[in-house]
């Protein structure tokens, strides 16, 4: 099993940054892909942002490209989003994601779907 926690949502001005990580535990050796996903009120899930755990490549959505930047620490089992020039359409629960399946995507928005979630946490974009 891995576990996901979370942190460092918050409110923000439009063009403000924030910046979210993910701590994951258990085993997290079998991780191969990692990636965040959010949901805004009324909308379905969508991915943002996702990773292969190897070093094999980060892929965004094309509304976050340019402004968020996905990372991994291995040693300290961490992910990461760094959100710069946010907008009001960025506001939604922000949930970190990992996959143990040798065949999982880090590509966003593909229909797979992840096995181990986060709790999520809120960002807020105000105008």
């Amino acid at each position: 099993q891995v576990q996901l926690v979370e942190s460092g949502g918050g409110s923000v001005q439009a063009g403000g940054s924030l910046s979210l990580s993910c701590a994951a535990s258990g085993y997290t050796s079998r991780i191969y892909c990692m990636g965040w996903f959010r949901q805004a009120p009324g909308k379905e899930r969508e991915g943002v942002a996702g990773l292969y755990t190897d070093g094999g490549g980060t892929y965004y959505v094309d509304s976050v490209k340019g402004r968020f930047t996905i990372a991994h620490d291995k040693a300290k089992n961490t992910l990461t989003l760094q959100m710069n020039s946010l907008k009001p359409e960025d506001t939604a629960v922000y949930y970190c994601a990992a996959d143990s399946g040798y065949s999982c995507t880090a590509v966003p928005n593909t229909g797979y779907e992840y096995n181990y979630w986060g709790q999520g946490t809120q960002v807020t974009v105000s105008s």
